[in-house]
């Protein structure tokens, strides 16, 4: 069969050469354009499927099958979102209409404890607005107008958000559980992707694993701790009686996974606890929101990197940079980019070994 480019012109040539290239790169553009209402979504699944997934191989382990083992993690972990969500959003709501009547003027405010007077700064004035607002809280209302619409307004939008964010989580969740039965297929995927990014399998592999380990520690040490700083926080809230104690360990929640000092909200908390209960009893209060407080300091170093051959400042800044730059996602996204950042720019700086034959890159990082 004769050779159909001879007695082509350039033009025909190259219009060979690039239409193939302007298709392809049409379909990824359309691909791309589907898929981008759902980027965030994905790699939520995909960042849950390789953080439960030491746990979906345990649960094999003991003698459940694949999917009864991704579907038992489904559950439990829809549960461990819904319920804490569910539990804040029943303990706010029931303030809800003790705060519209007193806004209406049908309630009355108790007036504010004399020792709220001695603390220092705030005390007066908070004292004074206490006062007022118990003396004639109609008048209260109306004085303040603006700033309790603007903050109705924002609180409104607020609660829509997380609502929102709850829902894509619990999807996320299930997508994930979907992952998990189907994970020796998604696992080979993943592998022939970065061989074809790295040029070769043992390499492709040790990145994969430097990516799971690196996720794996940050859900350990960044999320876990986060969770046990707002349980310890929340117990303090609930048993000192503070109003709204249910959002306030939400927010403790957040703080600590945008590794923002959670003494921002256990130094109100103090403070209420001198204000309404007796000395010693705020003593106490004190000394648990102070543990509470620097948990951190300790849980941190024992679960970030731990296995890595990524040091932690590595993670953490990863962890702080990714939150700026991608919002809550970024958490595992920096960690990721910075981690495997780390690790091509020691291979670089690393003097190259001559080869044996068979030989293979080792992997360093944590399973």
């Amino acid at each position: 069969m004769a050779d159909q480019s001879v007695g082509r012109t350039p033009v025909g040539k190259l219009v060979d050469v690039l239409l193939p290239l302007l298709v392809v790169a049409l379909l990824i553009a359309l691909c791309v354009q589907l898929l981008i209402p759902f980027v965030g979504l994905l790699l939520w699944t995909i960042i849950l499927a390789i953080c439960f997934h030491p746990v979906h191989r345990g649960l094999m382990a003991r003698g459940l099958s694949n999917r009864v083992s991704a579907t038992v993690v489904g559950l439990v972990l829809t549960a461990l979102v819904l319920v804490p969500v569910t539990i804040a959003a029943l303990n706010a709501a029931s303030s809800v209409p003790d705060i519209a009547a007193l806004l209406k003027g049908e309630g009355q405010l108790r007036p504010p404890p004399p020792r709220l007077l001695e603390i220092p700064v705030v005390g007066p004035k908070a004292h004074a607005l206490w006062t007022q607002a118990s003396a004639d809280m109609p008048a209260f209302a109306k004085k303040f107008a603006p700033q309790i619409a603007g903050f109705t307004k924002g609180l409104i939008a607020k609660a829509g958000g997380m609502l929102m964010a709850v829902l894509a989580l619990v999807l996320a969740v299930v997508f994930a559980s979907i992952q998990l039965a189907y994970w020796k297929a998604s696992r080979e995927f993943a592998a022939s992707l970065l061989e074809r990014v790295t040029g070769n399998r043992a390499r492709g592999e040790h990145y994969m694993s430097i990516i799971a380990a690196t996720i794996q520690s940050v859900a350990n040490g960044v999320i876990g701790v986060a969770f046990v700083q707002a349980l310890l926080c929340g117990i303090g809230f609930f048993l000192v009686g503070i109003p709204g104690a249910g959002i306030l360990s939400l927010l403790a929640m957040g703080f600590g996974v945008v590794q923002v000092p959670v003494v921002l909200l256990t130094l109100p908390a103090i403070i209420f606890a001198f204000s309404v209960k007796t000395t010693t009893v705020a003593i106490i209060f004190t000394v648990w929101f102070i543990i509470a407080g620097l948990s951190d300091a300790v849980l941190k170093p024992l679960m970030i990197g731990h296995g890595l051959e990524v040091p932690m400042p590595i993670i953490l800044l990863g962890v702080i940079g990714g939150v700026i730059a991608y919002g809550l996602v970024g958490l595992f996204i920096g960690a990721v980019l910075l981690a495997v950042g780390w690790i091509v720019l020691r291979e670089w700086l690393e003097k190259p070994e001559e080869a044996t034959p068979g030989d293979t890159p080792v992997l360093h990082a944590a399973e």
